[in-house]
């Protein structure tokens, strides 16, 4: 955690299991494993622990830090746009569209102007908020596994909404009724808390092998302080998932034509790898042979990166669905490229088996 801001006190509480949103029923695909046998004492423990942190440990801690990233943007939001950082710590960067969405709408003042704008700001937040939420679908095979990380996510949001109210959480409950994929509801819960994405991470890392920990321990009847000293060993695995999880941040770039120098004076946008000239590249134009990977529906798979970091939406290089076509969408790139997709499909099979079992103890 060297050299991170943010409120330490809000990420322990994010992290305690104590924590009333229903972390503890869920065992993160132990349970199954030790019906089956092949998890049964503390060295197949500590491989299942390693082997999770690893795949889905790391796909949720990038989601959570770029939800943590996307809520930050969000006016009123502790160390976001129009917020106040955390007491001694500045205020994180945010991106272009979260720190000033009121580009997007391409109004130019007048008779009910800034009304329109406020009302395509609020919408371009809850579509981006839904687009986070399909990649985190998309990484997630087992519907199953879907149907537990949205039952966690939905008591997760309704709790935060409790204990750090803020605009971010009541937009991405309005944005997703039916709740958010747990990650993302801890990532907007961490910004909201005054935390910054590489502590959304480490939260989500941490409680990616602490659910199955604990799991084990009253499944197994094993040695809670042996258990913990598997924790305490995968310390580093910890710091290192949550530094590559920001790392996947990096390549997301979400930028328009329509942005100039006096608009926003970020160097990520006035790179020369990111000017429009980039556009003129081979690969972006209609000569390029449209592979499989291109011509599938938007819904098919999380988002392709394209040439120089650009990112390009699942399936389309268009705006978001509900976009009305004009100017200020030219050029327009979206997406959540770089963050890591590592399938596990032992835990896919684990959670589809739980869910078959009549007699279990958790719920997944």
């Amino acid at each position: 955690m060297d050299g991170m801001r943010g409120d330490p006190a809000a990420l322990l509480l994010l992290a305690d299991s104590r924590l009333p949103a229903g972390g503890h029923a869920h065992s993160g695909g132990v349970e199954e494993a030790v019906r089956l046998g092949t998890v049964t004492d503390v060295d197949d423990l500590a491989r299942f622990l390693r082997g999770r942190l690893a795949t889905a440990g790391l796909v949720t801690a990038a989601l959570s830090a770029a939800a943590c990233e996307l809520a930050a943007g969000e006016p009123d939001v502790v160390g976001g746009a129009g917020g106040t950082a955390a007491a001694g710590s500045p205020a994180p960067p945010v991106r272009p569209y979260a720190m000033d969405a009121s580009w997007r709408t391409g109004g130019n003042g007048g008779p009910g102007a800034a009304a329109a704008e406020v009302a395509a700001a609020e919408d371009l937040r809850r579509r981006l908020w839904r687009r986070l939420d399909d990649e985190a679908d998309a990484r997630t095979a087992s519907p199953a596994q879907r149907e537990a990380a949205r039952t966690q996510g939905r008591l997760l949001l309704r709790t935060a909404r409790r204990l750090w109210p803020s605009p971010a959480l009541e937009t991405l409950a309005r944005a997703i009724p039916e709740g958010p994929h747990h990650p993302i509801a801890l990532g907007a819960a961490a910004a909201s808390a005054g935390c910054e994405p590489q502590q959304a991470a480490l939260a989500a890392a941490y409680t990616s092998v602490t659910g199955p920990a604990t799991a084990a321990v009253r499944l197994l009847g094993l040695d809670p302080v042996t258990v913990h000293r598997l924790l305490a060993d995968l310390a580093p695995a910890l710091n290192d998932a949550a530094h590559a999880a920001c790392a996947s941040l990096m390549d997301t770039v979400l930028t328009d034509t329509t942005l100039t120098d006096t608009t926003l004076a970020d160097p990520a946008l006035t790179d020369a790898a990111l000017t429009d000239t980039t556009l003129d590249d081979a690969a972006l134009t209609d000569t390029t042979p449209a592979g499989p990977a291109l011509s599938g529906p938007a819904s098919s798979g999380p988002a392709s990166s394209g040439p120089a970091g650009m990112d390009t939406p699942p399936g389309s290089a268009g705006p978001p669905p509900g976009d009305a076509p004009g100017s200020a969408q030219t050029g327009w790139r979206g997406g959540w490229a770089g963050l890591p997709g590592h399938s596990a499909p032992a835990l896919d099979l684990l959670a589809e088996g739980h869910l078959a079992n009549p007699m279990k103890l958790f719920v997944s």
